[in-house]
């Protein structure tokens, strides 16, 4: 997992309250075996017509946010099932970072686990945000976890909450096998007295 510290970026507007996880990524793709690829089909029914079209009125189909890695929605952002896939296909599509008064709790859980920083703000301030994003050519964010903020080259300034056991995997990109692995060397040591103690109560 990538580590994170600071990120500047464009910022995409959202501007959509419940985005469940089966609009995140649709449920006819989680037969898929990878882990990769997801991003292809990241709001594959607001992206495109039933023809296959894509959609120009939705925003990340809009030339001004292409290569954006902040996302900002509406309230309840990840509800509905409980699909690791839609982190997944937020990450693979780009997105480190998404904005949003509030989040469903499973959705984030599996987004920290994958190196997505879920920013909670204040519905004030991410309605300024959302504005800010769709009324003004190229407008970035910087969001700083080691500082806990959210800021712009406009005078906005925000503070996040955050659990510092989340903070510290993602500021060292350490996800659950990344965190086993830090004990590698312990785990060495007990399997090969483990197997000792075995062999001995063998003889």
């Amino acid at each position: 997992m990538e580590k994170f510290t600071t990120l500047t970026s464009l910022a995409a507007p959202l501007d959509r309250t419940n985005v469940d996880t089966d609009q995140i990524i649709p449920k006819q793709f989680l037969k898929r075996i990878e882990r990769t690829g997801y991003g292809d089909f990241l709001f594959f029914d607001w992206r495109q017509s039933a023809s296959g079209e894509p959609i120009a009125g939705f925003v990340l189909n809009d030339p001004r946010y292409q290569g954006t890695q902040i996302l900002i929605a509406g309230k309840n952002f990840g509800c509905g099932s409980s699909r690791e896939h839609a982190a997944w296909a937020l990450s693979d599509f780009g997105f480190r970072v998404v904005i949003a008064p509030t989040f469903a709790d499973i959705f984030f859980s599996n987004a920290g686990k994958n190196g997505i920083v879920l920013v909670r703000l204040s519905e004030e301030d991410v309605n300024t945000l959302l504005q800010n994003a769709q009324k003004i050519p190229g407008y970035k964010l910087t969001v700083s976890l080691e500082e806990q903020t959210v800021t712009d080259d406009r005078g906005f300034k925000a503070s996040f909450e955050i659990d510092p056991f989340r903070k510290f995997c993602l500021l060292e990109g350490l996800d659950d096998i990344g965190l086993t692995l830090r004990h590698a060397a312990a785990l060495d040591t007990y399997e090969k007295q483990h197997d000792t103690a075995g062999w001995l109560r063998a003889k």
